[in-house]
């Protein structure tokens, strides 16, 4: 292979990731209005405050990537008229990649699609980021409480100029479709409430896309890691078939019928043969609710397997502050080793 240097600048890569803070009143009125005025029969999963919660985990998710992945060419942070302020962080601790971050607002991607914002729904977002000006060809879609924890390599995101998908092959989800289908019965029409919707589930957000790309038995179910995407790809198959994405954004909060858009461009790059699949590499967290050594457990894992360079968090806004700052101080000291950051 070329000099890695001179395959990255023909090759660059950029990273993209969505971003809310929950805390703006303004948001949070918005959201509430919507909720009112029946976009969300239900306060379902996809509506609930914690969905749009932040204790500035933005910064952490930034910054590392800065530190172990420097190759990354452009940072893209998606937001509803919001700003994250890491300028001055960014102009201290990494000054020369000022000019490598952007703040990207949804009426950007949604630029023609304009009736269907606001959203409050990161499955609609997530479907429309291949649409960024000046992406590149590659990118990696992070969401802000994802993490580097150790060095990354552009191989580890893509090879060959192909990107590199994390997880599994699963059977296909019947026990849940019977069971979605039996509960939906008994809520609408034994009990009336003609509102009712499942709950929108990870897994069948990836089923829904599976089933979309011609997958009947099996779907590739991906991890809580930063997610490799061709652009063009999924260009491709969205200006051939644009009212599929219209069905899937009009939803301004999360819906179980969803696909979502990591599951479809893997199975896509399944189907035209890519069979690149790589361990996750992650440590997952959710550390709400958790036995007092949860947090230390997950540390130490993550510290002596050297496999490991994804780290998620969820619900770290739930937490009590001492796990907060636990999980963050550990974070801190990550980012600080070579490089006196934070």
């Amino acid at each position: 292979m070329e000099d890695k240097s001179e395959y990255i600048k023909d090759h660059p890569v950029d990273v993209v990731i969505a971003w809310v803070d929950g805390n703006d009143p303004v948001l949070a009125e918005k959201r509430n209005r919507y909720i009112r005025e029946g976009e969300s029969s239900s306060l379902s999963s996809g509506a609930h405050s914690t969905r749009f919660a932040s204790i500035n985990e933005i910064r952490y998710c930034v910054l590392s990537i800065l530190k172990f992945a420097p190759f990354i060419r452009n940072i893209f942070i998606i937001t509803d008229g919001q700003d994250p302020d890491l300028w001055d962080d960014i102009k201290k601790y990494h000054p020369d990649r000022l000019d490598s971050f952007r703040i990207v607002d949804h009426k950007e991607i949604f630029e023609g699609f304009e009736d269907y914002l606001p959203t409050f729904n990161s499955i609609s977002i997530g479907n429309m980021i291949w649409r960024i000006k000046g992406l590149s060809d590659n990118f990696v879609y992070f969401n802000d409480d994802t993490f580097l924890i150790r060095k990354i390599e552009p191989e580890d995101w893509f090879s060959g100029n192909r990107p590199v998908m994390r997880g599994r092959w699963v059977p296909a989800p019947f026990p849940r479709i019977l069971w979605y289908t039996i509960r939906i019965g008994i809520k609408k029409h034994l009990l009336g409430n003609t509102d009712y919707q499942p709950r929108a589930s990870f897994h069948m957000g990836q089923w829904n896309s599976a089933r979309l790309a011609g997958y009947r038995i099996r779907y590739f179910t991906n991890s809580h890691t930063p997610h490799s995407v061709e652009r063009k790809r999924m260009q491709e198959y969205f200006s051939k078939n644009a009212s599929v994405l219209e069905k899937n954004i009009k939803h301004r909060f999360r819906n179980y019928r969803q696909f979502t858009f990591i599951a479809l461009s893997n199975h896509l790059q399944l189907l035209d043969g890519n069979r690149q699949i790589a361990n996750p590499g992650l440590v997952y967290l959710q550390p709400y609710k958790r036995p007092k050594d949860y947090i230390d457990k997950k540390i130490h894992f993550c510290e002596n397997n050297p496999d490991i360079k994804f780290l998620c968090v969820q619900s770290l806004d739930l937490c009590e502050k001492e796990k907060q700052e636990k999980l963050l101080g550990w974070l801190k000291a990550r980012l600080q080793q070579d490089h006196h950051v934070l």
